[in-house]
């Protein structure tokens, strides 16, 4: 059994193939509209983790896929996902994002909604493309479910009464929902059967869980710098996620009352309040273990998977999840 690869060696094993994913990507921008390129092309220069495309390729060469239609389907999940973030921001009126201007903050928000449907719209096209029912059903549904998502965190916002399991909904739709179809059409390319495909699935979706987990530990205990985006955003857009919703469960009266009227209000200017409560509740603790839960899930999911490197680096990838800070 190889050593268990660090996420520079992940992205050293298929750098490759990411090249070729990012040809894709930059070919597939581009439009007749110069403001369309511009935009795109800012939000996709941004970076990020592209841990979607990544998840397409790492799962495909897992199962010996022969050929070239996952760059094709990792530029598709990058694009979708692209959307996704371009009409997140205007939906929480954020400023910041990978430690840069929100396209929304630099562009206005009628320009990144348009182009975040140019993408959206791009992406179908693109699947059409290669000619295979079952990936546009996963793409399609998941694009759907994600949408469903989306409206849910927004009814969700400003209501201190959202459950633990409302939380966890809006989590599996908005967030594991891609993660989930990324890794499904990386097996499904590659000719595995419905038993891999769906132990796939549940690797996505669980990867998935402990990431956008991690994230909300990480808006109250990371910096800035590292994590790309304002730190204290959730509580400021009045968003209940889980260290607040266990806050509210169980630490005190006063605590509670705090929670509930800054997630009313959207109120940051008691964030150093609240985030003593939160660390000294054990709110960030359970958040974290609970995300340490979804990443051995994950990493349980593809215990039958053939050994290579790429099924270890699918390992490394649910650890990378918990370990990071950004």
């Amino acid at each position: 059994m190889s050593a268990t690869p660090t996420q520079n060696s992940i992205t050293e094993l298929i750098a490759p193939e990411m090249a070729a994913v990012n040809l894709v990507i930059r070919q597939q921008l581009h439009s007749e509209v110069p403001l369309v390129n511009q935009i795109a092309e800012y939000i996709i220069s941004a970076g990020g983790k592209r841990i979607r495309p990544v998840l397409v390729l790492l799962m495909a060469n897992a199962y010996q896929y022969q050929g070239k239609h996952h760059h094709d389907l990792a530029a598709i999940v990058e694009f979708i996902h692209t959307a996704t973030l371009l009409h997140d921001d205007v939906v929480d009126e954020s400023s910041l994002r990978r430690g840069r201007q929100t396209a929304n903050a630099l562009f206005g928000n009628a320009a990144s909604v348009l182009v975040g449907d140019f993408l959206y719209s791009r992406a179908f096209q693109m699947m059409v493309s290669i000619n295979s029912m079952q990936v546009m059903q996963i793409l399609a549904d998941a694009t759907n479910v994600i949408a469903e998502g989306e409206v849910l965190q927004l009814l969700n916002m400003h209501d201190p009464d959202v459950t633990e399991e409302r939380y966890l909904q809006v989590i599996r739709s908005k967030t594991a929902k891609l993660f989930e179809a990324a890794a499904q059409i990386g097996a499904l390319i590659a000719g595995a059967n419905p038993e891999q495909i769906e132990a796939a699935a549940e690797y996505g979706r669980s990867l998935g869980t402990a990431f956008q987990l991690i994230d909300d530990v990480l808006d109250y205990s990371g910096n800035a710098e590292d994590i790309g985006k304002n730190v204290g955003d959730d509580l400021r857009e009045g968003k209940p996620t889980l260290p607040l919703i266990y806050l509210m469960k169980h630490g005190t009266s006063e605590q509670c009352q705090l929670v509930r009227a800054c997630i009313e209000q959207g109120d940051e200017s008691k964030f150093d309040a609240i985030l003593s409560a939160i660390t000294h509740s054990g709110a960030l603790d359970y958040t974290r273990d609970e995300a340490v839960k979804a990443a051995a899930r994950a990493a349980a999911s593809i215990s039958s998977l053939t050994d290579s490197p790429y099924k270890q680096a699918l390992l490394a990838l649910a650890s990378f999840a918990v370990d990071r800070n950004h």
